[in-house]
Parts: structure tokens; sequence; C-alpha cells
């Protein structure tokens, strides 16, 4: 098996009042920014970097992280993920997370671009005990052609796979493939640009607390928006759109109101422009 591009663990563990890395290692093309705390919380938050700029084809990226008992964490991406044309072989991404019992975890990078020519595997694999929460989001944008068209990447392949306490209990597949499908019409982007998915689990996330949220959203306001609850306390929303910023706004929303309601905590923003 080829080696990988760039590789990231990072295992974090709550300790005096925060928490706090008890083990980090980066190679190649990854690296981790020095941890954040923004707020009084003792949540920690961590930038990913991808120092070359962009992803090109045969590329191999894996990121294992881990959070232990009780422990908080936020982490996102410097910028976005850009990929470029990819003629011979798609470019892999595997994402491991292990979330021990009472630990939760944000997981909201910027969007992943894709540009002319370009192919994209994600693979990302959660266990989770059933005490934990998450959020974890993702937003598909396509990059600029000299053509003007807006799906000129030939690939986009996203697959989500939760298990808790041992158990599957989630698995979501997002595949576009603009030369293969009618992928502008109704039943795909229905006339939009833009596709973000986020998953939202957690003792918390009851039924009760699902409705109030999506009433506070508005969500009949915002545009083309599909909220289900999951088998699990927790609830998937799918968002298309044409701008990353407005898919954006809508998952803070929904993390913010996570954060206070399940936690107390205040509000936070990752904007970047």
């Amino acid at each position: 098996m080829a080696s990988w591009t760039g590789q990231l663990e990072l295992k974090v563990e709550h300790r005096g009042g925060r928490s706090a890395a008890s083990r980090q290692y980066h190679q190649g093309a990854y690296k981790i920014a020095r941890p954040i705390y923004p707020d009084g919380s003792g949540q920690v938050s961590y930038y990913v970097m991808n120092p070359g700029g962009g992803y090109v084809g045969g590329d191999r990226y894996r990121m294992e992280l881990e959070l232990g008992e009780g422990a908080s964490a936020l982490m996102t991406t410097q910028s976005s993920t850009k990929i470029y044309r990819t003629p011979k072989e798609p470019v892999f991404q595997l994402t491991r997370i292990a979330l021990e019992a009472g630990s939760y975890l944000e997981w909201l990078p910027d969007s992943v671009i894709a540009y002319r020519g370009s192919r994209y595997r994600q693979q990302t694999e959660i266990r989770m005990d059933r005490s934990a929460a998450l959020i974890l989001g993702e937003i598909v944008t396509p990059g600029w052609s000299p053509d003007g068209a807006h799906f000129s990447y030939d690939e986009i392949t996203l697959k989500t796979m939760i298990e808790m306490d041992g158990v599957p209990v989630l698995f979501d597949h997002l595949r576009l493939r603009p030369g293969e499908q009618p992928i502008r019409g109704l039943g795909r982007m229905d006339g939009h640009t833009h596709v973000g998915s986020l998953f939202v689990i957690g003792p918390l996330a009851t039924h009760t607390f699902i409705e109030e949220l999506a009433e506070t959203l508005d969500l009949n306001r915002i545009g083309c928006i599909g909220m289900s609850e999951l088998i699990i306390p927790g609830f998937g929303v799918r968002m298309l759109g044409d701008s990353s910023q407005a898919i954006e706004t809508l998952f803070g929303r929904i993390a913010n109101a996570v954060r206070e309601r399940w936690f107390g905590w205040g509000p936070i923003s990752l904007r970047k422009y």
C-alpha cells in the first residue's frame, strides 16, 4: 500500500479543569496549530493545517482523533481543502475518531473545494460511547473552471460510519459524479451549487430538543434544507445552497445552540475571512 502524504494523531484528555493534548503526532503535509482556549469553558480548539496549499492526484491523508473521558475539543481547518486535477489516482482522506464516556467533539472543517477534473474520496469512521456527544460537519463546493462550469469535477465521495458502544448506528454515503448524473436537477442539487451535511449526536438530543431547535431556526425561511431525527439521540441536516457562507452560518447557529443548551457555553465564531 502507498505511504501517507500526511498523517495526524491527536489524543485529548481532561485535566485540571480543562482539556489538553496528551499525545500529538504529525508527519508530512499535515500540521496542527497551537491549542487555543477561546473562553472559560475548558474546551480546547485546534486548527489543522496543510502547508502544501492543496491536494493533488494520489495524495493520501490519515487523521486519528481520540477524546478521553470528559474531554472536549473543537476542531477545524485553517482553510478550505482544495482538490486539484487528479488525472490518474483520486485523493483519499481517512479520518478515525474515538470518543470516550462524557466527551464532546465539534469537528467543523472548512469546505472541500473540488476543481476541474478532480476526484476526492473521504472515509470517516467514528466510535463513540453512548454518553459522548458529537457535531460533525462537511461542505462541498465546486471550484473555479475556465469555462465557468460549476460541476467540472469528476467525483466527490463522502462516507461516514458511526458506531455507538460497538453497534453500527449511522452510515451516510454522499456521492456526486457530475459526468454520470443529472447533477443540477431535482433530487440532486436542484439548481444549487453547494451541499452541506451536519450530524449532531448526544444524550441530550431528545425529540423535544430537536423540535424546539427546528422551530427556533425557522428552517422554512432558510432555503433548501432537510432535518431528520436519527435512530439514536441525534439528528442529521442536509442543506443545498449557493455559497459556503450560507451553509456555514446555519451550521454555526446549530452548533452554538448545542453549546448553550447542552453545556451552558457561549457562542463560538469560526469565521476566517
